[in-house]
């Protein structure tokens, strides 16, 4: 209970920061891992907290990430279009794929970097604690690949906008690429509707059927992590399903939520119970973050993030261009 109660805290604490001006800009869940980071490295985490921020960071991010389903609809997925998909599918898929190759050439730990991979190319700190799941990085990696989707994130925030005219994207074009590309949905919503109503709406749900792609992506990743583990002789993880169960639960609830309408009103407490979910685990994760730890790690990831922003912004603009 000290543990969860302290997490809780900070999580509440993060929203009202959020409420306030400056702070608007920052989604309550990276505001409350800065907090908790804070509070770690400040003045430390109490001893008789250490079990219930564990449980904040496994049991209550999984059951944040189920209810995620219910944001999402089968309807959603099919407006965006073939085409659109296949600009979203195309663009994760070569981040991904782009961003653990680049990691490699920088000397990056394989871990952090499938971290910054999933957070760069599915929706930012939501996939880095998702993905955490199969990958089991220590939790410094976890907040370095959250303060990297937070930084390059923002700095698209602010940056597509500017960039339409000079681009000649209309505003479906526009919001597409929002989608497909920017880290956080906040942030794509925040991007979006600075080309108007059109651009917004479509961008939110471009990002949304991206979202969408998380229970695939970690999918495959326990499937590989199985597979790394058998090759290595670790013969008891093959005993062990690929998969965390949570990823089940998520696409239930977004087949449910297809079939089923949520009141507005329901749909609205949900949201906003699964984002203070969300930020009482990463506020647990910042409570288990050591400073002296990240620093260790130097600017090699960041450099990776870096280069992963770049390339999803002008791989998926290119693929926009080729398609509409």
């Amino acid at each position: 209970m000290p543990g969860l109660a302290l997490s809780a805290a900070l999580a509440a604490g993060a929203f009202g920061l959020h409420q306030l001006p400056g702070f608007r800009l920052f989604s309550p869940m990276i505001l409350a891992i800065m907090a908790g980071m804070a509070l770690h490295n400040v003045v430390g985490t109490p001893v008789r907290a250490k079990p219930g921020v564990a449980f904040a960071m496994r049991r209550v991010l999984r059951i944040a990430i189920i209810l995620l389903g219910l944001q999402l609809t089968a309807a959603q997925i099919v407006e965006v279009g073939a085409r659109g998909l296949a600009v979203i599918a195309l663009s994760l898929a070569g981040t991904f794929l782009f961003t653990v190759w680049m990691g490699r050439l920088l000397g990056v730990d394989s871990k952090l970097a499938e971290l910054i991979a999933a957070g760069t190319s599915i929706c930012g700190a939501s996939a880095v604690i998702a993905t955490n799941t199969v990958t089991r990085a220590p939790d410094e990696d976890v907040a370095y690949a959250v303060a990297c989707v937070t930084v390059f994130g923002s700095m698209a925030m602010f940056a597509y906008p500017l960039l339409p005219a000079l681009l000649q994207l209309d505003a479906h074009a526009f919001g597409l690429w929002s989608g497909a590309s920017i880290h956080e949905i906040a942030q794509v919503v925040a991007a979006a509707f600075q080309d108007g109503q059109q651009a917004g709406e479509f961008g939110t749900i471009a990002k949304l059927a991206r979202v969408t792609l998380l229970a695939p992506g970690v999918l495959t990743l326990g499937l590989l992590a199985t597979r790394r583990a058998r090759r290595h002789g670790q013969d008891h993880v093959s005993a062990q399903p690929p998969l965390p169960w949570f990823v089940f639960g998520f696409i239930a609830l977004v087949g449910i939520n297809s079939v089923i309408t949520v009141p507005a009103e329901a749909k609205t407490v949900i949201v906003t119970v699964t984002g203070f979910l969300l930020s009482m685990a990463l506020a647990a994760m910042g409570l288990e973050t050591d400073f002296v730890k990240l620093k260790a790690k130097g600017l090699r990831p960041l450099a990776l993030g870096l280069a992963a922003f770049l390339f999803i912004a002008i791989f998926s603009l290119a693929l926009v261009k080729l398609t509409t």
